[in-house]
């Protein structure tokens, strides 16, 4: 048994590609995307018939709903291939404003559901500031079910568990870049990888919590990179990895053991914890990493979205 296969005895295995042909040879359930993704995808060759088709179809319209028609026909295909969920992002642009991620979410679903796609096969995602958790909250509220992204830090997660959110995508590898960075030659790779990974400590602090108070949001390890990385969180509720990564699990034959255990995390004495609004913003200004990463991965997904609007506009 491959490696690959090894993982989804414990763990729902989820593709992070906009690249929808990659799909098949992998067998996810899920699949993810985000700006950055879909922006490779429509720069090939081959999906540039599928760009020039939505921009043509909907030529007129305002650029924000041309963005989200276009993200949801990518979605529709990538539906397509798998047999469970997709994860389309609303706009970063709108990651402090909780009333228009709101509105902008409701559009996302019902143009899934003008394609004939059932509510319950779409995860929105939001960046998970204070902002965009509270209208996680109110969209799960309606039956809208969420992805909350970009998430560093404990606090996020323990908010997000309030909320009562569906599923977290905690970010393993831009943890991991942050630590290696600040330690620069003093950077021992051999000593960091693993569980003591400091991406990888981070996830299992929050699935550990989870499982030890119940909280029924899922646990989705993302950005990952290397293998070491994901094989340390076997066991985790979901994992979204990059078609590279899994063509390297599907490539090797090593042993691969369970991580992460819930009826382990029951046992464990946790401290109780929960944020109103202002200590959280205190407890995730208090982590220099979170912080930093949580507005470098907004900037980024922000840039993103401006040059597929450029694309768009010369399409």
């Amino acid at each position: 048994m491959n490696q690959l296969d090894a993982l989804k005895q414990f763990t729902t295995v989820v593709a992070d590609t906009g690249d929808f042909r990659q799909l098949a040879q992998f067998q996810p359930r899920d699949a993810t995307t985000n700006p950055s993704l879909i922006l490779k995808a429509v720069q090939k060759p081959e999906y540039a018939p599928l760009l020039q088709d939505t921009v043509a179809r909907w030529k007129g319209r305002p650029m924000d709903e041309i963005i989200d028609r276009l993200l949801v026909r990518f979605g529709c295909e990538i539906l397509a291939t798998i047999p469970g969920r997709v994860s389309t992002e609303v706009d970063a642009r709108l990651s402090f404003d909780t009333s228009a991620t709101v509105t902008r979410a409701e559009r996302i679903i019902e143009l899934y559901q003008a394609e004939g796609i059932h509510i319950d096969r779409v995860l929105i995602k939001i960046a998970a500031t204070w902002e965009g958790i509270k209208a996680a909250e109110q969209l799960e509220r309606k039956g809208i079910h969420t992805n909350l992204t970009l998430l560093f830090a404990f606090c996020q997660a323990v908010a997000c568990g309030q909320a009562k959110v569906q599923l977290i995508s905690p970010f393993v590898g831009r943890i991991y870049d942050w630590h290696k960075k600040q330690a620069g030659t003093q950077w021992d790779e051999a000593a960091r990888s693993g569980a003591n990974d400091p991406g990888v400590q981070s996830v299992t602090q929050i699935y550990n919590h989870y499982k030890r108070f119940g909280i029924a949001t899922e646990v989705m390890g993302a950005s990952f990179r290397n293998v070491g990385q994901i094989t340390a969180l076997a066991g985790c509720d979901l994992l979204t990895i990059a078609p590279e990564l899994l063509a390297q699990l599907a490539a090797s034959e090593a042993p691969l053991q369970r991580a992460l255990s819930a009826d382990a995390a029951q046992a464990m004495d946790l401290p109780a914890v929960n944020y109103d609004e202002a200590g959280f913003r205190y407890a995730l200004n208090e982590d220099a990493m979170a912080t930093e990463k949580l507005a470098e991965g907004i900037r980024a997904f922000a840039a993103d979205a401006i040059k597929l609007e450029k694309l768009i506009l010369a399409a």
